[in-house]
């Protein structure tokens, strides 16, 4: 069963019923784990109906296929640090463009990562590059659940030739939940992030189906978040939570205001 339909049923049992809905913002590591298969499965089937030359409306300076030995590299890269390796980008890089097909590359290479993960001690001790992380067996496959996801919308897009809407996703309501709470702890509260302002301004992400917020206190320092106050917020960015995540990521064009053009404006996340 999916984590949308274990959750939530189907858009028709949840009418009237998403106001009331409060959830809990972690996956646990099985959730993780399947929102890697999902979205892997997702990812191919996108990617070859689009064909490797189809351009990504997301990510517009990528083919399909910079984008499937994108994923495909860093599925390896995830693979060898739960492993203990140091691997290469570049190299990871170069052998997924030299693959003979590289679809298929990515495949096996994000099957490869699942069974490291499942056969990893839960004691792991391996490299996380975020704020905030939970402990590194956790931040792998919460990572690469994310990363997996985001990237297979970025399929979807090519597949479709428009940036997706939320509802063209597979994306459920608990991993957008967890997606923005990791995106907004882990990557914008970094000393690296680059959503700044020289006058305070503080930001509310606020899904308006679920009782869940965040208040995000931006200046020219490293931003500050706090879990469900958005009563204090200047600026609100409120929709449903699957819309957000994507919204956040900029991988859809259904959200506008003033809010949202300053976070486009402001906020930039590389994945490393």
């Amino acid at each position: 069963m999916s984590l949308y339909k274990r959750f939530f049923g189907s858009r028709a049992d949840r009418r009237g019923t998403d106001a009331e809905l409060t959830m809990d913002l972690d996956l646990d590591f099985s959730e993780c784990m399947e929102g890697i298969r999902n979205a892997l499965a997702a990812f191919v089937s996108h990617a070859r109906k689009a064909g490797l030359d189809a351009q990504v409306p997301t990510t517009p300076e990528w083919t399909v296929r910079d984008l499937v030995v994108h994923q495909g590299m860093v599925h390896r890269w995830a693979t060898g640090h739960v492993l203990g390796n140091k691997p290469d980008p570049e190299a990871l890089k170069a052998e997924g463009m030299a693959s003979p097909d590289p679809v298929i590359w990515l495949h096996d290479g994000g099957l490869d990562l699942i069974r490291a993960l499942q056969s990893a001690s839960p004691d792991l001790e391996a490299m996380v590059f975020l704020k905030n992380a939970p402990a590194p067996r956790q931040f792998w496959a919460r990572r690469q659940c994310h990363e997996t996801t985001i990237h297979s919308v970025d399929a979807q897009g090519a597949q479709l030739g428009r940036f997706p809407r939320a509802a063209d996703t597979d994306v459920t309501r608990q991993i957008a939940l967890d997606g923005i709470d990791e995106l907004l702890n882990g990557f914008l509260t970094r000393g690296r992030s680059s959503l700044r302002s020289d006058k305070p301004v503080r930001l509310a992400i606020k899904p308006n189906d679920v009782r869940r917020s965040w208040l995000v206190h931006v200046s020219t320092e490293p931003p500050v978040v706090e879990q469900d106050s958005s009563e204090r917020a200047d600026l609100v960015l409120d929709g449903p939570a699957e819309t957000l995540y994507l919204a956040l990521w900029n991988r859809t064009d259904e959200l506008q205001g003033e809010a949202y053009d300053f976070w486009r404006r402001t906020a930039q996340v590389s994945w490393s």
